[in-house]
């Protein structure tokens, strides 16, 4: 079977990696490198292959970057559990707009990629141009999204803050627990079963389960300290659209709302039908609700 990488090949895809100082970052890009950047981040427990769908499409008009983030497939993986705190997380992202000399970039993030897009549009604003989010937590307002059912749907969060049980369990059978996340939870025939062989070769990295764990554990270690220290984040002034899909099992429909709460004048778009994974759901819809809001329509 051919890899991912392979299929970014056949593409003609450019494929290279950038030293962001702490780590090296594998990276698929599309695009001519005048255009503006956009950047694509991925969650959890994905790669850059998860913006397939949206790779040339928006490489019509943009120069696009779909990075694997630090400890996910052939990036670097540090070992330590600091090394994916948010702080350093924000600094790759700095890293890789300035690799390919731009000032700034477009960010649109899932999952744990639309965290990462929030902290960085948060505290360095000057470098994002628009922001599109789908179904992510804001990892900085904690407080003001797990509440009521919503702590009960993010159980898992806790559950990944033990050591390795959660890798244990989640690798178990040829990655069951992985695979559940899409067999059991997303729209049918939005993932082939070629794309979930490509997602295996990725989690079966050496340390890549434990890498993608430790976004968690991370930021359980941090949320204490902040919640000790009664720490205040400022307000996101970035222009910003969530893309929420209604029928995620673990993000209730509220978690938008908390999110936008946080955000100065944001819009939202719910889709009715889709699951946590609109982005593979929903390809053309989702992708035209990126151009649409980056070309300010």
């Amino acid at each position: 079977m051919d890899t991912a990488e392979d299929w970014a090949d056949a593409q003609g895809f450019d494929r290279g990696f950038v030293d962001c100082g702490e780590v090296e970052l594998h990276y698929v890009a599309a695009g001519e490198p005048e255009k503006p950047m956009v950047l694509l981040l991925h969650g959890f427990p994905e790669f850059w292959y998860t913006w397939r769908h949206q790779l040339a499409p928006l490489a019509e008009e943009y120069l696009v970057v779909a990075p694997d983030l630090r400890g996910y497939n052939l990036s670097e993986r540090p070992e330590e559990v600091s090394a994916y705190e948010l702080s350093r997380l924000n600094r790759d992202v700095f890293e890789l707009i300035q690799a390919f000399d731009h000032g700034s970039a477009h960010l649109v993030g899932h999952d744990w990629g639309g965290a990462l897009a929030l902290s960085f549009a948060r505290h360095h604003p000057a470098h994002v141009d628009r922001l599109v989010v789908a179904n992510t937590l804001d990892p900085e307002r904690p407080s003001a999204q797990l509440r009521g059912k919503q702590l009960l749907r993010s159980w898992y969060t806790a559950f990944f803050q033990l050591p390795w049980l959660p890798e244990t369990l989640l690798s178990s059978r040829e990655f069951r627990g992985f695979r559940s996340f899409y067999d059991d939870t997303a729209v049918p025939d939005a993932y082939t079963d070629e794309d979930i062989e490509r997602y295996r070769v990725a989690w079966e990295r050496d340390g890549a389960m434990t890498a993608a764990l430790n976004y968690y554990r991370a930021l359980g270690r941090t949320t204490f300290k902040r919640a000790v220290t009664m720490q205040r984040v400022p307000r996101i002034f970035v222009p910003t659209r969530i893309l929420w899909g209604e029928r995620d099992p673990a993000l209730g429909p509220g978690v938008a709302d908390a999110i936008a709460s946080g955000i100065d004048d944001p819009e939202i778009r719910r889709y009715r039908d889709a699951t946590h994974w609109l982005h593979a759901e929903y390809p053309g819809r989702f992708t035209g609700d990126v151009r649409s809001f980056l070309r300010g329509d």
